[in-house]
């Protein structure tokens, strides 16, 4: 499994969500499963349940949506349409295990849970709707295989007694995701500076499960320390399944994996002390060269007086540091050092150059 080894080396977990962009084709998920490979994800991700397991077929009020991308849509038909039949799974999953990713599903009851322990789930998922749910997280916790929990709408308290109940089992193998359950999610919405406070409240690694369009919620994530990444996946937005409209391409998702990597070199991810740095890096050793140090800038006969008009902090390096230009020609405020011997034009200056000591 890829999800402990990366949390190990603290490179980013990228988890594509396939939910319902299958459109109810078999054909259609194994070409998810295979773009999403082909785009660098580590993990492909299903979302075991049927309508049944999550609602029932009222059609009354509280059941039917009133905004958002299924607005007017009964909960039971938008499950029934999004689902993904439960016998594709081990053909998700084999196929993504052929092509190097790991398999994750989020169960959504105790029979879920059931299925994924027979077909061989290594880790799960609990969605953020269900962060409520705890008899059913205590059912995931006992399998004592690790948890990724998605936090959408959770409070403090909330959060804090999911977590409790999984700890509760003795398992500690769990990873929070910050999360916004918008969709699609505005960016004011999502408070992604609260993955460094999760961090530091709940003493697990923290993530960002993201519904909002583009990529630039991402990289900021990573670069606020996210270990795990995961966005919903597509073929094309132009499919228009139920979440194509916040999923991304392959191309696109592709571009972000390739911007989350790119973001944990800058960030000297996996560097000794955390990527803290202080240079020259070996990089930087041509402009090092280029720095700026004392120079005569014009000839300067032994014994004259070094002066501003004659010595200068200029580029290249070479010369003396320009701390000791005020040294050298008094600055107004003292009596100027002299040339220890005759000086041309363009020398970098040396301590050999000055008549007397230099003082630092």
């Amino acid at each position: 499994m890829k999800l402990k080894e990366y949390l190990e080396q603290g490179k980013t977990y990228i988890i594509a969500e396939m939910s319902g962009n299958h459109g109810g084709s078999l054909e259609k998920a194994l070409e998810i499963v295979r773009a999403a490979a082909e785009a660098g994800a580590d993990c492909l991700k299903t979302q075991t349940y049927t309508a049944d397991t999550l609602t029932i077929p009222a059609r009354t009020e509280p059941f039917l949506l009133r905004s958002g991308l299924w607005d007017r849509e009964y909960l039971y038909d938008l499950y029934e349409k999004a689902y993904t039949p439960w016998d594709w799974m081990p053909k998700i999953k084999e196929e993504a295990e052929r092509l190097g990713m790991d398999f994750l599903s989020t169960p959504f009851d105790e029979t879920a849970v059931e299925f994924l322990e027979g077909i061989g789930e290594e880790f799960y998922k609990i969605a953020s709707f269900e962060l409520v749910d705890i008899p059913l997280i205590r059912e995931v916790a006992r399998t004592g295989r690790p948890i990724i929990m998605s936090c959408g709408m959770g409070s403090e308290a909330e959060i804090r007694e999911a977590v409790d109940t999984v700890f509760a089992t003795g398992n500690h193998d769990l990873v929070l995701l910050k999360c916004c359950s918008a969709y699609p999610t505005d960016y004011q919405a999502m408070h992604l500076s609260t993955i460094t406070d999760m961090r530091d409240q709940f003493g697990v690694p923290v993530g960002l499960s993201d519904h909002s369009e583009g990529t630039t919620a991402d990289v900021a994530a990573v670069a606020l320390g996210a270990a795990v990444i995961e966005k919903h996946f597509c073929i094309s937005r132009e499919d228009n399944t139920v979440d194509s409209a916040f999923s991304l391409s392959k191309e696109e998702f592709a571009q972000m994996v390739a911007d989350v990597r790119n973001t944990e070199k800058a960030l000297g991810k996996n560097l000794p002390n955390k990527g803290v740095f202080y240079g020259p890096a070996p990089e930087e050793a041509q402009s090092y060269s280029l720095r700026r140090s004392l120079f005569a800038v014009k000839d300067i006969a032994k014994g004259e007086e070094f002066t501003k008009e004659n010595v200068r902090s200029i580029r290249p390096s070479g010369g003396l540091h320009p701390r000791y230009l005020m040294q050298l020609t008094g600055d107004g405020k003292g009596s100027a050092m002299r040339a220890a011997r005759d000086i041309p034009f363009g020398t970098a200056l040396a301590r050999e150059d000055v008549a007397g000591e230099l003082k630092g």
